[in-house]
């Protein structure tokens, strides 16, 4: 596909992939910690911790492939 081509398309998957079904908003704590695997799924935080620092470190699994 052209860029134009597809630029419907992506679209649809740009606003399908934040339809609340598919979503998981996670209430923070004192000791809290999540995690998430990037190969099945997208992490696109809302920024709605204003006033609080924000510590992410990467980890990278030695292990399978994804097929």
């Amino acid at each position: 596909m052209s860029e134009a081509e597809s630029e419907g398309l992506l679209h649809f998957l740009f606003v399908h992939q934040t339809r609340p079904e598919f979503t998981c908003r996670f209430r923070w704590e004192e000791g809290s910690l999540a995690f998430w695997d990037n190969r099945c799924a997208q992490h696109n935080p809302i920024n709605d911790y204003h006033g609080f620092r924000r510590i992410m470190h990467r980890v990278t699994l030695k292990g399978d492939r994804p097929r």
